[in-house]
């Protein structure tokens, strides 16, 4: 039991545990505000339009049942947008991703002899496999 809360122990102090845990909060937290978007700016909105309210669409059952099919169409509308603001975070991030890499890259430390095509040394003026001069490039 001991080796089994150890193990556990060292699970929990990983980081990648620590940030999907913050990552599930922050997503409950942008999930209420993606719903309070919906329902009462987007969803009014629409209704002032179109005299629409996806909420009160149903169908009545057999019996005493209620299907509500119009809070489902909600639903959908809130993980639409949920899914297009997550796509442009994670677009927005990957270009800052890509132009770090850019800025990262590091000049080239070897080039081509011109007689044997071998990679050499960028600073080299004798070949080490041909033994030619290279000229030098300005």
């Amino acid at each position: 039991m001991k080796k089994f809360f150890g193990e556990f122990k060292e699970f929990i102090k990983r980081g990648s545990v620590i940030d999907m845990a913050v990552g599930i909060i922050i997503g409950g937290a942008f999930t209420a505000i993606v719903n309070s978007l919906v329902s009462d700016i987007i969803t009014p909105l629409i209704g002032m339009f179109g005299g629409l309210n996806f909420d009160e669409w149903s169908v009545q059952l057999l019996g005493d049942g209620v299907l509500y099919y119009g809070k489902f169409i909600t639903a959908v509308v809130n993980f639409i947008i949920m899914a297009f603001v997550v796509f442009l975070l994670v677009r927005s991030i990957n270009k800052m991703k890509d132009r770090t890499k850019k800025e990262e890259e590091v000049a080239p430390t070897e080039k081509e002899c011109p007689y044997c095509k071998m990679k050499i040394a960028i600073a080299a003026t004798k070949c080490p496999h041909c033994t030619s001069d290279i000229p030098v490039e300005e």
